[in-house]
């Protein structure tokens, strides 16, 4: 089977508590990150917690764009997964920048091809 899209996961380390905490900015951020990459949006959704920390997600037609944060640890874990020829790490890459990612993990899986070989992580420093 070829495969049928492109996962990133990705680490985000180093991270400006102000934007990791506010909603708005990462719903934008998340928004433009998928029109960057070329997707079409169809729904969004993201909830702030008390006292801090955003999770939400972004439905793509080619799958989906999601974060969960953690201000208070300068961290977020956010995932970009792409369906059909759409490059994931566009989007993960302006994420990272925009939230001001000193530090970043990423590793990339290709979805739909069978069991898969996770790759080493790549360790990046912005």
């Amino acid at each position: 089977m070829e495969t049928m899209g492109r996962h990133v996961i990705s680490e985000l380390w180093g991270c400006n508590f102000e934007k990791l905490n506010n909603v708005q900015e990462i719903e934008r951020t998340f928004v433009n990150a998928a029109l960057k990459s070329g997707a079409e949006v169809r729904e969004v959704a993201f909830h702030k917690f008390a006292p801090q920390g955003v999770s939400g997600v972004v439905i793509i037609s080619e799958s989906h764009l999601t974060i969960h944060s953690f201000p208070e640890h300068g961290y977020a874990s956010i995932d970009v997964y792409t369906c059909g020829d759409l490059d994931p790490n566009i989007a993960a890459d302006y994420i990272a920048e925009a939230l001001g990612a000193q530090t970043r993990e990423n590793i990339e899986i290709p979805r739909g091809k069978g069991p898969v070989q996770i790759k080493p992580t790549q360790v990046k420093a912005l």
